[in-house]
């Protein structure tokens, strides 16, 4: 047949072009949010949202290191006042909370002292009360700080002032040395700092981060190390990791496959018809999950590319099953029958991931069964008339003695249970556990998780797994409902359910409670009598307290300090993560400490609706057991769908049992496997098995398809060992990415398609017949 290529180097341009075209109008998404789920309870959906966007995410929190102490406590002071300035931070804070640091805040919360303060007793301004307290001021004037005590004693007699002072102190237990924080085991200097960015703005977080460097290079740090951690930073490196991953991917699978291919058939033209059906098949699964999620993520992405070997077994099965000079339609009569069998079967086998509910795994199933469908419907409606035209076949298609030889291994097919039992006996000594932590779906590397814990140990603020979540219309809303639960919460830490609480209505009261307080002031005459009865026999002179009855009379006259009046103010950045408007209203959160009884809790919680106690260890765990539960339910109706198709499509019974024990068998030494890895089984492993499933279907169908004689028998070995190589080179490729989500499914994948191919010859494959007439 004479060879005209120009048909099949047209198809390609074009299909380039698509391709083009689609990387260029869609981008890939590599932030952590778009692979996070959106919950399935109130509790659950809060949780994802603020780890998304809350203030919690702009978090970063830094360590300084090798270097003497008071190198490292000189280095700290310098960026922490580089830092402050800058508009891209919050908050900077790196050492004891200092109201001398900030003129502003010092005098707003003296001038509201009456209001804010939260010991009743400071507010009492009866006789015997101010007269206990002109006697502490008495000895504090007699000490030797008298020149700095003077002033503020006289016109705050009662310590409301110190009282403010002493509520607002921050729960931060690291060492304090060289007037900076240390970590309290080593010599390293901490500091704590949020953006004004959200957490996931993974543009606006790197300058952050590089601003961050850029201050600890201008303090000349010679020896020392910088160390940064915090959600923030989880974002952008693990978007840069991301990055890298699909640019390594990219490139080692086009090699790998082309390669592979190369060596198969000795044909560029091969290659080039090949590649008609893997850029269509990209293209459209692009698409097809831009149009069902709204982005491409780049995990979704880089597992398209991996795909290569898969998504370019059906053009491969289509030319590596042609005889030169064999008419369009001669090799489809052979083979199409077992090809819209394995996609079919393949594609329902992705149901669990499709429907998980988990938007990043749902995303690679989506990715996979557009992709899958695409390329087998180029292959089978486009791939003919161009490899015809070109004349494309295998350089070597006939018989082959080896692979003759390699079919009498059938006869020990019955030690095909050894391995099978084996892994039965495993499963039932190490039962499979079931991961029910979220996190193990994070891109994160377990070091920077590692890093993250030690510099949140060493400030002493571990992060909670216990929190309570208030909703209100306004912050006054929020406020009220805090304080109207402070007496629950005192009862219960009374009865040692818990240690005590921090909340936003510990910070800043809400209006009615502040008018209540300015209610209890007494007008000046009643407070000039009553300092004239407590200052009788004291050696102070007349009006001395005159200041104190100033400051008192404008107390009685102040609007009440609201969170828009703390703006600006170094007290906003403590108020902001216990106080803040999200588009559904505004919430609060309320922080148990040391948690004893948690039953306790939620029962005195019980009454208010709006208030939502929140675990979250739990939540994660019952989210991640709900998904778990979605993913096997679709999964069980996918498998007993392709089921009904195998038994529609096979019409045979013994073959319907070669397909079913290779692929059975291949999943069960698979799963002993992960057994006895001690690894457990996550969502991750549940959707790779899932993969694993279509593609042993597809092996198994065809080596169940009855044969026309030995030269097609071996053209099918031949075929599907080339298959069979791409899948596990590429997918072993993802064994080598930063990403350890992309690892987990790398290793599964690529250990359960060489099973699938083994248990596939052995169990599933048949003896050729050259009595058959035809091939279904």
């Amino acid at each position: 047949m004479r060879r005209n290529p120009k048909r099949l180097a047209l198809a390609l341009l074009l299909s380039a072009v698509v391709a083009s075209v689609v990387f260029a109008c869609i981008p890939l998404r590599v932030d952590m949010a778009g692979f996070l789920p959106q919950g399935h309870d109130a509790g659950s959906r809060f949780l994802f949202r603020e780890v998304r966007g809350g203030v919690a995410a702009s978090i970063i929190t830094v360590g300084i290191e090798q270097a003497p102490p008071a190198e490292l406590a000189r280095i700290s002071r310098a960026m922490q006042a580089e830092l402050s300035h800058d508009t891209r931070f919050s908050t900077v804070l790196n050492g004891s909370f200092s109201m001398g640091d900030n003129a502003s805040l010092r005098d707003v919360l003296f001038t509201y002292r009456y209001l804010l303060a939260p010991d009743p007793t400071v507010r009492d301004f009866s006789a015997p009360a101010l007269s206990g307290a002109f006697a502490k001021v008495l000895d504090g004037l007699q000490s030797a700080a008298e020149p700095l005590f003077l002033d503020l004693a006289l016109r705050d007699p009662t310590g409301a002032f110190f009282n403010v002072l002493h509520a607002l102190q921050p729960d931060v237990q690291a060492r304090l040395r060289e007037g900076v924080w240390f970590a309290p085991d080593r010599d390293r200097a901490l500091m704590l700092l949020r953006t004004t960015a959200a957490g996931m703005n993974l543009a606006a977080q790197q300058a952050a981060q590089d601003a961050i460097r850029a201050a600890f290079a201008a303090s000349h740090p010679a020896r020392a190390r910088l160390l940064l951690s915090g959600p923030a930073i989880f974002a952008v490196q693990s978007a840069h990791d991301m990055r890298a991953d699909i640019e390594k991917m990219s490139v080692l699978s086009l090699c790998l496959v082309v390669g592979v291919l190369y060596w198969r058939f000795r044909s560029l033209w091969v290659l080039a018809a090949i590649g008609v059906p893997f850029l269509l098949s990209l293209s459209v699964a692009m698409v097809v999950v831009r149009l069902c999620f709204g982005a491409v993520h780049g995990i979704a992405f880089g597992f398209g590319m991996t795909m290569l070997g898969v998504s370019l077994d059906y053009p491969v099965l289509l030319i590596g099953h042609r005889d030169a000079g064999e008419g369009p339609g001669a090799t489809l009569r052979r083979i199409a029958p077992s090809l819209r069998l394995a996609v079919t079967t393949a594609v329902l086998g992705l149901t669990g991931m499709i429907l998980c509910g988990l938007p990043g795994i749902a995303q690679l199933g989506t990715f996979a069964a557009a992709g899958l469908v695409t390329a087998a419907i180029v292959t089978l409606f486009i791939m003919p008339r161009l490899i015809v035209a070109a004349d494309l076949a295998p350089r070597i298609s006939g018989p082959s003695a080896p692979l003759a030889r390699a079919e009498r291994w059938r006869r020990w097919r019955g030690f095909c249970l050894v391995p099978v039992l084996g892994a039965c006996a495993v499963l039932i000594v190490r039962p499979v556990v079931v991961e029910t932590d979220l996190t193990a779906l994070s891109p994160v590397r377990p070091a920077a998780k590692a890093l993250d814990r030690d510099l949140r140990r060493g400030l002493g603020v571990p992060e909670s797994s216990r929190l309570v979540v208030v909703r209100g219309d306004s912050p006054e809303a929020v406020l009220r409902r805090e304080e109207t639960l402070a007496p629950v919460f005192a009862a219960l830490i009374r009865q040692g359910a818990l240690a005590g609480v921090e909340d936003a209505a510990h910070i800043l009261p809400s209006t009615a409670m502040q008018d209540q307080r300015r209610a209890q002031l007494p007008d000046d005459a009643v407070l000039a009598a009553a300092i004239g009865q407590a200052q009788a026999g004291l050696p102070f002179r007349p009006g001395s307290f005159g200041p104190f009855r100033g400051d008192v009379a404008a107390a009685r006259h102040l609007a009440p300090l609201t969170p828009a009046g703390l703006a600006g103010t170094a007290l906003a950045p403590a108020l902001g993560p216990l106080l803040f408007q999200r588009d559904d209203g505004w919430w609060g959160i309320i922080l148990p400490e040391a948690v004893v009884d948690d039953t306790a809790i939620r029962a005195a919680l019980a009454p208010w609706p709006d208030v939502l106690p929140l675990d979250l260890n739990r939540e994660i765990t019952a989210l991640t057991t709900y998904h778990t539960r979605l993913t096997l339910r679709w999964t069980a109706l996918g498998i007993g769908a392709a089921l009904l198709v195998l038994v529609w499509g096979l019409r045979d019974s013994g073959r319907l049992w070669r397909v079913i024990s290779a692929v059975s068998a291949a999943m069960i030494v698979l799963l002993g496997i992960l057994a006895c890895r001690g690894v457990p089984l996550s969502l991750i492993h549940l959707v790779s098995m899932q993969f694993v499933l279509g593609v042993g279907l597809d092996y198994a169908l065809f080596f169940a398809r009855p044969q026309l004689d030995d030269a097609e028998r071996a053209r099918t070995i031949r075929t599907l060992l080339t298959c069979n190589i791409m899948t596990v080179l590429t997918f072993a490729l993802l064994c080598l990415c930063h990403t350890p989500l992309l690892r987990e499914i790398g290793w599964t994948v690529s250990c359960g398609t060489l099973l699938s191919l083994l248990f596939g010859f052995m169990l599933a494959g048949q003896a050729a017949s050259n009595s058959a007439t035809h091939a279904v």
